[in-house]
């Protein structure tokens, strides 16, 4: 199924090796166990358990009540299904931002209790930036996340589009750069204005990975759930469906009620 054309990504610099041979990369989000293991037997290069697990799997109206508890026992899972993908925890919201040394006291217990290959942070303000410093130079991979980031959504007026103010632009150009030069290895593009994120990936030397922002980074990811359609009431307007689990789903659990009541199962 692999094409071997194209590296598979166990390090940071297959990435940006990726990047320079112009091989756009894919990442989902998941979970759990089982859906881990679909993905383990298909071509996609990177799963990020994201705090998305706040809305998608805990039925929250945001990120921001996911604990680092939480994002380790998930990432722990995933990495059970998945141990031959690259793995990304997601660092949730209040476990990085009060302090560097909590910050790095949190990202290590992740990494000692998940076996991931790499933390997410959100955002590139001053104490962020300080902690993917020191991370990285310890010698530990960290992605970016910068445009929309829903941990601070309330700041930003809700889920929309960034980028399309010049001053705004500015600074998502100012944020990537830093993120950059801090050592991350890679920046998630989220809602950011398709043209910005065209920019921002000509800029940097390392890939973008964009959601909801166009089709001009260097990859992209979805959330798992949007992406196989598991949610009957919701599907977000910069997410595929490709296929219709929830129907699928409510159809057989329909079926099991009226055999059951008919006598028919078992």
């Amino acid at each position: 199924m692999t094409d071997m054309s194209v590296k598979n990504l166990q390090y940071p610099q297959d990435w940006i090796e990726r990047k320079k041979q112009k091989e756009l990369i894919s990442v989902v989000t998941c979970y759990d166990f089982l859906v881990a293991k679909w993905i383990s037997k298909t071509d996609i290069d990177a799963i990020l358990v994201g705090d998305s697990l706040g809305m998608v799997v805990q039925g929250n109206n945001s990120t921001l009540p996911v604990k680092l508890e939480d994002i380790i026992y998930h990432t722990k899972i995933v990495r059970r299904g998945a141990p031959n993908k690259f793995l990304i925890a997601d660092m949730p919201y209040g476990s990085y931002q009060s302090d560097l040394s909590e910050g790095l006291r949190n990202s290590f217990r992740v990494i000692k209790e998940t076996n991931c290959q790499a933390l997410k942070f959100e955002g590139a303000d001053d104490s962020t930036l300080k902690v993917i410093d020191s991370l990285v130079k310890s010698g530990f991979p960290v992605m970016g996340h910068i445009g929309l980031t829903p941990q601070s959504f309330m700041m930003m007026g809700g889920f929309r589009i960034q980028g399309k103010e010049e001053k705004q632009k500015q600074i998502l150009l100012e944020q990537a750069k830093k993120l950059e030069d801090v050592g991350c290895f890679a920046i998630v593009l989220e809602l950011v204005e398709k043209e910005l994120a065209k920019e921002i990936s000509l800029r940097l030397t390392i890939p973008t990975i964009g959601i909801g922002s166009g089709n001009q980074t260097d990859g992209q990811v979805l959330v798992i759930y949007d992406l196989l359609g598991m949610d009957p009431d919701f599907t977000p307007k910069h997410a595929k469906k490709y296929t219709n689990f929830a129907e699928l789903g409510i159809r057989a659990l329909q079926d099991y009620d009226k055999e059951v009541k008919n006598r028919i199962f078992p």
